[in-house]
Parts: C-alpha cells; structure tokens; sequence
C-alpha cells in the first residue's frame, strides 16, 4: 500500500509516510479492488467502517423523486467516503457511492477505528475538521439545491465562485458536468448560459465568464 498517498488524505494531515504505516500497524485493516462502473455503497446502507479511497475515484449521486440523477460530488485519492455518518445515531449512507475509474479502498472497522482516534490526538483532530468541513458542504449543497430555476442556479454558482469582490470566473467544470451536478439535460445549462448573455447579465466566452451587472446577477438567486 501506498503510504505516501495516504499522508496526503485529510485525516492523516501532518503526518509522515511512516506515521501513517506505524499508526495502521496497531489495527486490523483490509483493501479492496473496486472497478469503474461499480456500485461501492446504496443510500441507506449502514456506516459500520471507516473507508479511504487508495487509487482511483468515486462519485456520490442521488436519484430525486423524478428520477433525476443528481451528482453530488467527485471523490478522488485519498478522500473519505461518508466519514460524517460513522457516528451518530443515523449512520447510513446518504447517497450512492459509484466508482468512476479502477481503484482501492481502506476499510477500518468502527470499533478499531474508535480505538485510533483515542489512542491518536491528532488522528482526532484531522477527523473532527474532515466531519466539520463534510457538514458545511453539504449545507452549501442543500441550499444551492433549493433554487428552482437553472438560471437561478448558475447565477449562484458563478458568484459563489467570483467571490465577494471578483468580476470574472473560469468554470472548472465542462457543460455536461454541470448539468450532472445540476441535475438536468445538458441543453437546458447551455440554453441558459445563453440566456445570461443575452439578457446582459454576464459575457461568456468558453469556460471563461465576465460579470457584467453583479447586483442584477445575484437577484436570480432570490426566489
């Protein structure tokens, strides 16, 4: 196993290589293959186990009562998988857990994982800042979800990305990830793209967009 990699991932920040092997040697753990295209976890199943992903990437989806596949997010080498819902009383997954290329997963079961976060001071404090962070994605996510228009969508997500001040943004995501995080058809993100432009809310040229009339951009976001 690649232990390099691993004091990269967030919950091992401020680690070594070393520390990182030393610290896994004090408990029972497994690595498991998993191939693009397969289905790592189902919404509703329990968290019992603490999972890292080695190699490889997953994604985390969700089907809305229209049936509508909604992506929720891309998880790379070396995130964590659901380390917000290993605790608590309702620890199961909140979305499917789908594997976008070939990889590998750590899994530490609950109770040896429990023992790491004792044992390890900072271990715990890499955990806490991970569930944190992991709680107020999903609140960003909740809200942003909440708008019921694609327009309305966009506008927040291009000025969440200009910032308080910022007058311009390189889109970092393509159309058609877009419209999967949007959660619908590819046409409607570009039909509504153009719409911005034409209405004289922005200038859009490839992924790079120009904020034209900030004040008027940000009242799409009020429904």
């Amino acid at each position: 196993m690649d232990y390099s990699l691993l004091s990269n991932a967030p919950l091992f920040k401020g680690m070594t290589p070393d520390d990182v092997e030393i610290i896994l040697a004090t408990v029972p753990f497994r690595v498991k293959k998993f191939q693009s295209g397969s289905m790592i976890s189902q919404s509703g199943e329990p968290v019992n186990t603490l999972i890292v992903v080695i190699s490889g990437v997953v994604k985390g989806e969700m089907t809305d009562y229209a049936g509508r596949v909604i992506k929720i997010e891309d998880i790379p080498a070396p995130g964590a998988l659901a380390s917000a819902f290993i605790f608590g009383n309702r620890n199961k997954f909140p979305v499917n857990v789908i594997a976008v290329s070939d990889g590998e997963l750590l899994l530490i079961e609950k109770p040896d994982f429990l023992k790491l976060l004792m044992k390890y001071n900072l271990l715990l404090v890499n955990f806490l800042d991970m569930i944190s962070n992991r709680s107020q994605f999903l609140s960003e996510k909740i809200k942003f979800l909440n708008f019921k228009t694609i327009k309305g969508k966009l506008a927040n997500y291009i000025l969440q990305k200009a910032g308080k001040d910022g007058m311009s943004v390189t889109l970092e995501m393509t159309q058609n990830d877009l419209a999967e995080f949007f959660g619908v058809a590819r046409p409607s993100i570009a039909r509504a793209l153009g719409d911005l432009e034409e209405e004289g809310y922005i200038d859009a040229k490839g992924k790079n967009i120009n904020i034209i009339d900030k004040e008027r951009l940000a009242e799409l976001t009020i429904d």
